[in-house]
């Protein structure tokens, strides 16, 4: 397995689990096109490696991320198939083997959409999670429209994609979005645990079962993201959006 591509993506391999880090503490773990090519590499690697059983993604102690970095994010062109965000989108999408995240701190936009690819998901009492698509003229992403629906319930995912709000941890684990919700001193622990756990068991029946659980949903989802993306793309252009971009721009400025 070689190391990864970006210095802010962390490759790790310890009792049959590939830990992916996010670490890019100064920036609250905030996403470049770059760190999103790295993880998706990671996720390949892992699922290609035979010694491997088990994903387990996690950010700093205390940031998950922060979502995606403004000011790379406006500098990288279009918003479409080629982008390394959405590359890595396919990859925790279709990932074989079971993939963990263990969230500490923020969860924002992508921070919390890709938790909806993950099998188990383990987060800090102090963790907060938001959508915050609307309020930044754009609309949800990453199979989030249809996912969210699934998991928690046409009512609930409307709240939280439509108002954008934060929202707990604890509230997460009440609409079936987080498994658990423990102590932020041990919350990875705990999750590393259940990775360790679950390595443990035979791998082809863990795999096997973990394709019976998404096969109803993956011919749908490639649809729902693409059309997601193209929404994405064509709001990205209305000047609400751009005014938006244009303040938070002004502000960092």
């Amino acid at each position: 397995m070689s190391g990864s591509a970006d210095e802010n993506i962390l490759y790790q391999k310890q009792n049959g689990v590939f830990i992916l880090q996010i670490h890019r503490p100064e920036k609250k773990n905030a996403l470049t096109q770059s760190m999103y090519s790295a993880l998706a590499e990671g996720i390949r690697q892992a699922d290609a490696d035979d010694e491997v059983r088990v994903i387990l993604l996690r950010g700093s102690e205390d940031c998950f991320t922060s979502g995606n970095d403004v000011n790379d994010f406006v500098k990288s062109g279009d918003v479409d198939g080629e982008r390394p965000s959405f590359q890595f989108m396919q990859a925790i999408g279709k990932a074989r083997k079971p993939v963990i995240a263990a969230v500490g701190g923020l969860a924002i936009g992508i921070g919390t959409t890709m938790l909806f690819h993950c099998d188990l998901v383990y987060a800090a009492e102090e963790s907060f999670l938001q959508l915050p698509f609307t309020r930044l003229g754009l609309c949800p992403e990453a199979g989030s429209s249809y996912l969210l629906p699934l998991i928690a319930g046409h009512q609930r995912a409307s709240e939280l994609l439509l108002l954008g709000d934060r929202f707990s941890a604890q509230k997460a684990q009440e609409f079936g979005i987080v498994n658990e919700v423990l102590p932020m001193a041990g919350y990875l622990e705990y999750a590393m645990g259940k990775a360790v756990e679950l390595a443990k068991l035979p791998a082809d029946a863990v795999q096997t079962s973990k394709a019976l659980i998404k096969r109803q949903q993956q011919n749908v989802l490639d649809d729902v993201i693409q059309e997601e993306l193209g929404e994405f793309s064509r709001l990205l252009q209305t000047e609400d959006a751009q005014n938006v971009l244009k303040a938070f721009l002004n502000k960092k400025k």
